[in-house]
């Protein structure tokens, strides 16, 4: 199977590399593509679309002036999953950019 995981915070980075560990584990044939950071990386190079790094941004004024990139980030996000087409997405943590994803995902 192939797995999509978004993971945006260090917390969210650890948990979803125990399950891709998990996974990987179950079916020596899945495959990952993901936003995470170094944990997930270390189970799966190569895979990384986006770090964590790229998408922390803290308090109201900051989410602001990074607006247009939060909505640039979810735009590629979209394409990026329409081109890998995985069987499976799995939002971790997140909640401001993952909910935006719900009903594009529900939908394909």
């Amino acid at each position: 199977m192939k797995y999509y995981l978004i993971a945006g915070e260090a917390s969210g980075d650890l948990h979803g590399s125990n399950l891709m560990k998990a996974l990987k584990r179950m079916d020596s044939k899945a495959e990952f593509r993901f936003w995470g950071g170094d944990a997930m990386q270390s189970v799966e190079p190569g895979a990384l679309v986006k770090h964590i790094r790229a998408l922390a941004f803290m308090g109201f004024v900051e989410v602001l002036r990074h607006l247009p990139e939060i909505l640039s980030n979810i735009r590629f996000c979209k394409q990026d999953i329409i081109g890998y087409r995985p069987d499976v997405a799995i939002l971790i943590d997140y909640p401001g950019f993952n909910f935006r994803l719900l009903s594009f995902l529900k939908e394909k």
